[in-house]
């Protein structure tokens, strides 16, 4: 996979070497303005997982789903 990628930034600097540079030199900042939409996603997977535990507590107590 780094191979085609690296081939592919290659063939992208031959073609169109303004872009090329204009998307290392933009990605950093668009890392960035991402950032905050992964940690609203990390909450949100916690608190989805918190849920589901917290739902599904009274079967794990009961043993439901137990296999002898």
């Amino acid at each position: 996979m780094k191979l085609l990628t690296l081939i592919g930034w290659l063939i992208l600097f031959v073609l169109c070497w303004p872009l090329a540079l204009l998307a290392l030199v933009l990605w950093p900042f668009v890392w960035l303005l991402s950032l905050p939409f992964r940690l609203i996603g990390i909450t949100f997977e916690a608190l989805f997982a918190f849920l589901k535990a917290l739902l599904m507590l009274p079967a794990r107590v009961l043993g439901h789903g137990k296999r002898a």
